[in-house]
């Protein structure tokens, strides 16, 4: 038994070898092949770790970013296209199962790999070396293991082809997805945190036309509000003309905000509606399901879908879920007895398109002529370039509807009037082209004070055009540019460092006027007397040692979480709700809560902000573990919530009594339209997902500070600043 034991042993031993040199001969053509596209792609680091990756052909470049993307945080990379492509329970186990199910409602692998099929020959070639780059990075490395995905193929960049933080399909609830497919077993228990927990999503940009600069050269703030460190800051040059730098969402091979010779884009998230539900009436008959559209009876279409996870055990497990379909999409949650479906913009390979097109646009007619492809649903966008124009453009992909109804709720699916009739023209959507003011500016408020007075008009557009509102930072930004001049850069950095909140100018008064008015032998008021003494006499301005600023955030964050719940935005109807709405009682109960928190905390309600609101990097998990007795930095901005345009969204953590950020400013930069570019730029932490990496914190102080470095944008720029130059694999 021994000896025929050890025989298999080795029949398998042999087996395994044989494998193994057919899968090495295998990747032996794939090797050469990366190997001489390697050769084409020369990445320059300069010494703030940022990659500057030139190739002599577009496809070059692109495979060499993807490249120097893996080798500075491939697990972010990887973890993008787990979300994207729907695998992300096969690393994190069944707590993922409704966010893979949501992503494959939408994202179907064959449909997917059939548009690559179909693509142009261009982006076939861009696809293949983004894969071919990612998949070099692999076979070079092979101390890294990949959670899931061990080798990229082309068509998955189509399931990730646009660079919001939050696309389109994360309108769709997980909770109420989990409630209606998830009949058959009970739901998994999770924990709301408060809503002042969630920092609002969004971002600044404004555009400065050169009657207004100090140079008389048009400037472009960009200044992206993301979870940090998501995204990488690098450069792409090619020999074709490709020149384009900023920030690229990991994984993605296009400059997602960014500028090249000639032009500059910013993107902010929009308010537009572009995104809708349909309640649809199903009938039952036959043993068949239909929905009921105008006088028809259509079909039900459905769709098994398949979703693995590593089980508790850590063996693989699969979860098959049939799926329903009317034509507005895939049916989500049930309302009232109705099924809703949701419809949204589905369309990869013209997103991905209009992505990288748009990074080689030369002015704003051609950046307009690649908007055509109507496929950026999420973003409006501030442009400006070299010829001094300067614009605010709402998403291109806006579907017509009749505005008699209220899209905002679910709409009646089997009313034919509630559909879609296709899309809007360019120029029936807000808009502005080199306003005589001189500046645009969007901080995800709608679009109708972009220009000052010179902004679209309300009353000329349809109600889906926003469903935002305006927000304190809009009226922030307005109050900076209105009447500006001779606006440098530097000076455009101050601007978007401005510390006063209004927010905190339009409640703490009514506060104030809550304690004035309390009767003189009421005992809140010996209890409140020096806050109230202390926030009368403030400025509304944050800063490191600022008292005000903490007492003032501890307040409004209570106040926010007792009266607006779950309500996570900052449209100026909130603020009514939160402070003039509120009452005396609960704004004064506030403020006594608040205090009193601070004093548990910190051991008295009189503490310098700087104390409490820090930035702490401890490694290179994309969920950090805070920790008080651990090195971090003063910051003295605040959340974007309070109007400043400078956010950082910061809380408490499990264990901390400080404020950690997670959120917020995370890339910045100004940039000048002269005759040769110029720019200063920032990233939160630093460029490496490497703890061990020079460049994994260096930027941290400069970033608390608006401290922007000079972008090294030119050749000459990089000489006395270069670290390191190489081919990928070298």
């Amino acid at each position: 038994m021994r000896n025929r034991g050890v025989c298999r042993l080795l029949q398998a031993t042999a087996l395994l070898v044989l494998c193994g040199v057919a899968n090495a001969q295998a990747r032996a053509p794939d090797q050469a092949r990366w190997q001489r596209q390697a050769q084409a792609v020369t990445i320059t680091r300069d010494d703030w770790g940022i990659a500057h990756v030139h190739g002599k052909t577009d496809a070059d470049a692109v495979f060499g970013m993807a490249y120097a993307q893996a080798e500075d945080d491939f697990n972010r990379v990887e973890t993008n296209y787990l979300n994207s492509i729907g695998r992300l329970a096969e690393t994190e186990g069944e707590s993922a199962i409704w966010q893979d199910l949501r992503q494959k409602l939408f994202i179907d692998p064959v449909e997917l790999k059939s548009l690559y099929a179909k693509s142009p020959t261009w982006l076939q070639a861009l696809m293949n070396s983004w894969a071919d780059g990612l998949n070099y990075y692999l076979a070079t490395h092979p101390d890294v293991h990949p959670r899931v995905i061990a080798h990229f193929e082309p068509w998955m960049a189509l399931s990730f082809s646009e660079g919001s933080i939050g696309g389109d399909i994360e309108r769709v609830s997980l909770d109420q997805l989990e409630a209606f497919y998830g009949h058959d077993r009970p739901a998994l228990a999770h924990v709301e945190p408060p809503s002042s927990w969630t920092e609002p999503t969004g971002s600044n940009g404004i555009a400065i036309a050169p009657k207004l600069t100090a140079d008389g050269h048009a400037l472009l703030l960009i200044n992206p509000h993301t979870s940090f460190f998501f995204r990488s800051e690098l450069q792409m040059t090619s020999d074709a003309g490709l020149d384009a730098y900023g920030a690229v969402t990991w994984g993605q091979f296009f400059i997602y905000q960014g500028f090249n010779h000639h032009i500059g884009w910013m993107h902010t998230s929009t308010g537009a509606d572009v995104v809708d539900e349909f309640a649809e009436t199903i009938v039952h008959k036959d043993g068949k399901l239909f929905y009921r559209y105008g006088k028809e009876l259509r079909p039900v279409t459905t769709r098994t879908i398949n979703v693995p996870y590593r089980a508790k055990d850590g063996s693989m497990a699969t979860r098959s879920f049939t799926a329903f379909f009317t034509h507005h999409g895939p049916v989500v949650r049930e309302e009232d007895g109705k099924w809703i479906a949701t419809a949204l913009m589905n369309k990869p390979m013209e997103a991905l398109e209009q992505s990288w097109l748009r990074t080689k646009a030369s002015d704003y007619a051609s950046y307009m002529k690649v908007a055509e492809l109507k496929a950026n649903s999420s973003n409006n966008t501030l442009f400006a370039d070299d010829k001094g124009e300067i614009a605010y453009l709402h998403p291109q992909f806006i579907p017509k509807r009749d505005d008699r109804f209220d899209y905002t709720k679910p709409v009646d699916g089997s009313d034919p009037a509630t559909d879609w009739q296709g899309l809007l023209p360019l120029d029936k959507s807000p808009h502005v082209l080199n306003p005589p003011n001189g500046w645009a500016m969007n901080t995800n408020n709608w679009p109708y004070s972009a220009a000052g007075q010179y902004s679209p008009k309300r009353a000329d557009y349809p109600r889906y055009m926003d469903t935002f509102g305006e927000n304190p930072r809009g009226i922030h930004a307005t109050s900076l540019l209105t009447g500006a001049h001779d606006i440098s850069m530097a000076g455009l950095i101050t601007k978007a460092f401005d510390s006063y909140l209004p927010a905190f100018a339009r409640q703490l008064p009514i506060l104030i006027a809550d304690y004035d008015a309390l009767p003189a032998n009421d005992p809140l008021r010996p209890r409140l007397k020096g806050q109230i003494a202390m926030l009368r006499d403030w400025d509304y301005r944050w800063g490191v040692a600022s008292m005000p600023t903490s007492l003032a955030v501890f307040w409004g964050d209570t106040l926010w979480d007792e009266v607006n719940k779950a309500d996570t935005s900052e449209s100026l109807s909130v603020y009514d709700v939160m402070a003039e709405k509120a009452g005396a009682k609960a704004r004064l109960g506030a403020l006594i809560e608040a205090s009193d928190r601070l004093t548990k905390d910190f051991g008295s309600w009189g503490v310098p902000w700087g104390e409490i609101n820090r930035f702490q990097r401890l490694n290179g998990d994309i969920v950090q573990p805070f920790d008080d007795a651990k090195p971090s930095i003063p910051v003295p901005f605040v959340s974007s919530r309070w109007g400043s345009l400078a956010s950082f969204g910061a809380h408490r953590w499990p264990g901390t009594k400080r404020y950690y950020g997670t959120s917020g400013n995370s890339f910045v930069a100004v940039v000048e339209f002269g005759p040769k570019v110029h720019a200063r730029a920032i990233t939160a932490g630093g460029e490496s997902g490497h703890p061990d990496s020079p460049h994994f914190n260096d930027e941290a102080e400069r970033y608390t500070t608006g401290n922007l470095r000079t972008v090294y944008f030119w050749p000459e720029q990089l000489k006395g600043h270069t670290e390191r130059v190489y081919h990928p694999g070298g």
